[in-house]
């Protein structure tokens, strides 16, 4: 009789990264590495999936919370804020050729 096979852990899905609410309802979460979409559910579990922008006319509320210069990123379907990531290099400044 053969050896019943171990199942291998799964990784959790992703853990519940909201970092902050706005007082308008807008989430505040922490990008992950190299992160280009978003990863916000629905209220039925289907993926958002929108791009991440750099966005950079933010309101009073959020220039208060991470400064006026903060490096903020914007889905472009559901609106989720994002913050950088902090184990990847600001993307802030100039290109240099």
């Amino acid at each position: 009789m053969p050896d019943p096979v171990e199942a291998t852990p799964v990784a959790p899905a992703a853990q519940n990264d909201v970092v902050a609410t706005l007082s308008d309802g807008t989430k505040v979460k922490q990008r992950l590495l190299r992160m280009r979409a978003c990863n916000e559910k629905d209220g039925k579990g289907k993926l958002c999936a929108g791009h991440l922008k750099r966005w950079y006319f933010f309101g009073e509320e959020v220039s208060r919370l991470y400064g006026a210069n903060a490096e903020i990123y914007r889905c472009e379907r559901c609106k989720t804020l994002y913050l950088p990531n902090p184990e990847e290099t600001p993307r802030t400044g100039t290109l240099c050729w």
